[in-house]
This record gives C-alpha cells, structure tokens and sequence, in this order.
C-alpha cells in the first residue's frame, strides 16, 4: 500500500530554516510526481510545491525564492528545504503523490501522508 510520512517538525525563528522530509513506500517514486501542502491553523489546505518526475519544480508565490523542494529516487525521499521562514509559514505540512508524472505544475494528488508541525516564532 502507498505509503507517505513527512518529518522535520520543529520550532524555529522567524528568518530561519528548516528542512523536511517525506519518506514513501508502496509505489514506484522515481516515476511519480510529488507535491507539497500545508495547513495553517484555522485554514485550509494550501499548495506549496509539486516536483515532477524528472526534476522540474514549481513554487506558490508564497514560498517562491525561499523553499526548495527536491528528491531523492534512490532512496524515494522528497524534501522541502525552507529558508527565512516567516511566522505565516507555521502549518502542519504534509506531502503528496501528484496525479501528474510531469506536470511541474499540477496540485491535484492522489494518496497524501500525515502531517509534521513546523512552529515560526520568537
């Protein structure tokens, strides 16, 4: 079965970084399309980032320029590398499989795994 599992939680200053990861299972990743959401409190969810199959990636405008989503196919690993983190980026963030292999900029997916907390504050 498909399997997904963000880490990285944590509590961090506004203006600094963080990094998290997903491990998966069940499901061939070097094939697949990842994406990243978030959930603020009290909001729903939001699109962060998607990756497709060969490396392509695509930002919202909120993270663009301070998030760097990349993956590993050898050890079929997504991350999500955040920098200057402001306190609106404090949600759970969860990842995702895409339902696209190369659309770079698709949100739509398919299995999505539990979340990891990530807390900007002073």
């Amino acid at each position: 079965d498909v399997q997904l599992q963000a880490s990285g939680a944590g509590l961090v200053q506004p203006g600094g970084s963080l990094r998290l990861s997903c491990t998966t299972s069940g499901f061939d990743f070097s094939t697949s399309g990842m994406i990243w959401l978030r959930q603020a409190p009290g909001k729903g969810i939001e699109w962060v980032s998607t990756i497709n199959s060969g490396g392509v990636r695509s930002y919202s405008a909120a993270v663009q320029g301070r998030f760097t989503t990349s993956r590993d196919d050898a050890t079929s690993t997504l991350y999500l590398q955040m920098n200057s983190l402001k306190p609106e980026d404090a949600a759970v963030y969860y990842c995702a499989r895409s339902r696209s292999r190369w659309g770079s900029t698709n949100k739509q997916y398919d299995y999505r795994g539990q979340g990891t907390l990530v807390t900007v504050s002073s």
